[in-house]
């Protein structure tokens, strides 16, 4: 955050949002530019001392000449950067939608050009895009088959512009997900860390899932980690290509279409505040 001269500039507002309980702050950079340092995106992270999220996401306008209607920026509660993340983007869509009266968006982030509509019954849809299926996009360490990897449970690995690491389990509830996603997260085979989902099958195209997020921990959902789920378990032939996947929670519903894979749920804007300048300035 840039220093100001006035209390008044110094308080930065913010948006508390969550999608089926993974939560978000969004600030809004459209009205006027700030720099948030790792101390700070740390700091409001924290669940006692600050607000508390899964991600930080930065709104800000889109690219000049590329008819996107906003660009958004994505931060993990331990300060690392992702270039997806689904559940906010359906929030910061929502919000959006309901700021400019329009059905449909075009979102620019770092994964690249996400579409999100209107889908009625108070649910959001976004687009995020093409699943990345080769090991060198995911990323993974050197090349190998990514259907099942040379890991104990022969997960399977997908890019949704973040890695993930899908198990297929007999009971998701009986895994000790703190230690197994925590362990998982940094093996060797993910130079970028991974996200970690372990996904039961429990009806036709109907899944089970929990997830520990890279750089996050335990989240009651995850948009980027469901999609993943869903392509992992359509590309095992477990699933069609149009699946309900419960978690934590609540459901979220993905369709991995010929345009991308889609996915469909419930936002909720929480509350609105402002961070002041005193805080800022002691975490920065």
């Amino acid at each position: 955050m840039r220093p100001m001269d006035t209390q008044v500039t110094t308080l930065l507002p913010f948006m508390k949002m969550h999608g089926l309980g993974n939560d978000f702050v969004v600030v809004d950079a459209r009205a006027r530019s700030f720099d948030l340092t790792d101390g700070q995106i740390k700091a409001i992270a924290h669940r006692q001392k600050g607000v508390g999220f899964d991600q930080l996401a930065v709104i800000a306008h889109g690219a000049e000449g590329n008819n996107a209607d906003a660009h958004l920026t994505f931060y993990n509660s331990d300060g690392s950067t992702s270039a997806a993340c689904g559940n906010a983007t359906r929030c910061i869509a929502r919000h959006l939608m309901n700021e400019s009266g329009s059905e449909a968006l075009t979102l620019t982030t770092d994964r690249g050009t996400l579409f999100a509509k209107e889908a009625g019954e108070g649910l959001v849809s976004v687009n995020m895009g093409h699943p990345q299926l080769s090991w060198d996009e995911i990323p993974l360490a050197y090349e190998m088959d990514t259907l099942e990897l040379a890991i104990a449970g022969a997960p399977t690995a997908t890019g949704m512009g973040n890695p993930h690491c899908t198990f297929f389990v007999d009971d998701a509830e009986a895994v000790d997900l703190a230690t197994f996603g925590a362990a998982h997260e940094h093996h060797a085979l993910y130079p970028e860390r991974t996200n970690v989902q372990v996904a039961q099958l429990i009806g036709p195209d109907h899944i089970r899932m929990r997830v520990w997020e890279r750089g996050v921990g335990i989240t009651l959902a995850s948009g980027s980690s469901s999609c993943a789920t869903a392509v992992a378990a359509a590309r095992r032939g477990l699933t069609g290509r149009k699946v309900q996947i419960d978690l934590d929670g609540g459901t979220l519903w993905i369709d991995w279409a010929a345009d991308g894979v889609w996915m469909t749920g419930a936002t909720e804007h929480v509350f609105s505040g402002t961070f002041t300048a005193e805080f800022l300035d002691r975490s920065r």
